[in-house]
């Protein structure tokens, strides 16, 4: 799989024109890229699989701040900032779209101190490009709705398929050499555009991408098969979205709400539609059980809730490496949401019996599993 999809580097592409210099480049990485990241991933497998935990530093954790300006007013968005903040974290994600830019406002009127890290995303949806007028002009904005001259971590959220990428990476390092942020992040995009990109940054002696922000949680790994192995290669952190299924992982919903649609995230709101796609499978509501099974054979009445252990799962067996850098983004609606969620990223690894279960369960919905890449 990894000599197909970093092959695609080296290819003609209808996108764009790729200096030959590059294309050489890409080529010649393509014959050790393969070989070394099949390596580097099967000892990683090893390394890290464990039932029990093997992780020496815990992922960091991140706010996501996509429900202020939604389901949180900006006085609950503070609280919960200051509450996040309380627990001795510091950095929160948000982006130019999120909540039609009223998040990014909210958090700009809070006046954090300069040792809270920031980041943004430019994308290309709703009439938006990744052309580079676009591209400043989303970055541009959200540092005046930020209140702030420079973000610590600026995104790419997403490809634009219709814009000659070395246009927008060049766009990227113009706005990096100009101050308005520390580092280069992508998400949603392949492996094999990752290697694209870092390698024609790396050609051009442009800023490289540093964060990749994706898609993964106990029961959503594909990630793990070809993405986290390229990263590795290149020295890119993780961030990891979606830690609890966009809710699923909760254990709160059935599969038969989708007649009487509850409140939440899958129902009645904009990112509805693309949240059941994503996550609302009758497969995925089977793995759950499977979990729930476990939970109470290995912990009784003690039990810890779904939360607690989706979210044990991502700190104590997954593949996240928190001596590389890598953290969970963990979202919420309300400040119980926020306190349940922190909790759990304070308690320790699971029974091998419920990681067990998270894996078989992992296995039921692997063949519909979402792509991380977009």
């Amino acid at each position: 799989m990894l000599s197909v999809s970093f092959a695609l580097c080296c290819s003609a592409d209808t996108r764009f024109i790729m200096p030959l210099g590059v294309r050489a480049g890409l080529c010649v990485i393509q014959r050790t890229l393969t070989t070394r990241i099949k390596h580097f991933s099967f000892v990683t497998h090893r390394s890290m699989s464990s039932l029990h935990g093997t992780h020496s530093k815990i992922p960091a954790s991140l706010l996501g701040t996509m429900a202020f300006g939604l389901r949180a007013d900006a006085e609950k968005s503070t609280a919960m900032v200051r509450a996040y903040l309380e627990r001795g974290h510091n950095e929160l994600d948000s982006a130019f779209m999120y909540a039609d830019g009223r998040s990014e406002t909210i958090i700009g009127a809070m006046g954090l101190p300069k040792t809270v890290r920031l980041s943004t995303k430019a994308n290309p949806w709703e009439g938006k490009t990744l052309k580079p007028e676009s591209v400043r002009s989303q970055l541009d904005t959200s540092l005046q709705r930020l209140q702030t001259q420079c973000v610590d971590l600026f995104y790419l959220h997403a490809p634009d398929h219709n814009t000659p990428i070395q246009e927008t990476l060049k766009a990227c390092n113009d706005l990096y050499k100009e101050g308005k942020y520390k580092e280069l992040g992508l998400s949603n995009y392949a492996s094999w555009e990752v290697a694209e990109i870092y390698c024609i940054c790396k050609h051009n002696g442009w800023v490289l991408p540093k964060v990749y922000q994706g898609m993964y949680n106990a029961t959503t790994r594909q990630v793990e098969t070809e993405l986290l192995p390229c990263l590795r290669y290149y020295g890119i952190r993780f961030y990891a979205y979606n830690p609890l299924a966009g809710g699923l992982l909760t254990g709160k919903y059935q599969y038969q709400d989708q007649e009487i649609q509850p409140e939440g995230r899958f129902f009645g709101n904009s990112w509805a539609n693309a949240y059941r796609d994503r996550y609302w499978k009758k497969s995925h509501f089977q793995g759950i059980d499977l979990v729930n099974k476990a939970l109470e054979a290995a912990y009784g009445a003690q039990k810890p809730s779904m939360t607690s252990a989706a979210m044990r799962w991502m700190y104590h067996h997954s593949k996240l490496q928190g001596e590389l850098g890598d953290g969970v983004i963990i979202g919420m609606s309300s400040m119980e949401q926020l306190e349940q969620n922190l909790s759990a990223t304070e308690e320790g690894p699971l029974d091998p019996s419920v990681v067990q279960a998270f894996k078989e369960a992992w296995d039921l919905v692997a063949h519909e599993c979402p792509n991380y890449f977009r």
